[in-house]
């Protein structure tokens, strides 16, 4: 299944910036949604699934693959967003990224519940180590993070699970 699907990732050299290769997923959601979908749910264990209550989707496209996991599983959803777009209060992270740095948040009216993260490229790991720290700060347990492709070569250990669709 992951070879029909790396055939719908485009790769664009040098963007965002020189030197970075961006996979580019939107062929793939355009053509085969259902299939993702079933893919990202086959990987987890199953008593993930049933312990997950709300996906945490990661700003911008880990929206999309959480909410169509949150629909198709009837869960929660919870958004960790970029700095200033979340009303006040919130809790704020800032981390590095293999080509800069960022600010992520996330509300801090939330009640406790047991989260998965959901993102859709694992590079360095900087976004899932802030939205972990962020969940944590916000009352939230995290179970892991579930990403659709895994770039193994540009992390290490990231102190927390996580499972992926695909990998480079």
């Amino acid at each position: 299944m992951s070879q029909d699907l790396w055939a719908h990732v485009r790769t664009v050299p040098d963007f965002p910036k020189a030197g970075i290769e961006f996979y580019d997923i939107s062929p793939l959601l355009n053509q085969h949604l259902n299939q993702l979908i079933d893919a990202l749910i086959h990987v987890l264990p199953s008593e993930i699934l049933v312990d997950t209550e709300a996906f945490v989707a990661i700003e911008s496209r880990g929206f999309v693959l959480a909410s169509l996991l949150a629909t198709r599983l009837d869960k929660g959803l919870i958004l960790i967003r970029k700095a200033g777009k979340l009303p006040p209060p919130v809790h704020r992270e800032s981390y590095g990224l293999e080509y800069g740095s960022d600010t992520l948040e996330i509300s801090c009216d939330l009640d406790p519940a047991n989260v998965l993260l959901v993102d859709d490229v694992l590079a360095t790991g900087g976004t899932l180590v802030a939205a972990d720290k962020l969940c944590k700060a916000a009352g939230l347990t995290t179970l892991g993070s579930l990403v659709l492709l895994d770039l193994t070569e540009l992390h290490g250990d990231l102190g927390l699970d996580y499972w992926s669709v695909l990998s480079k």
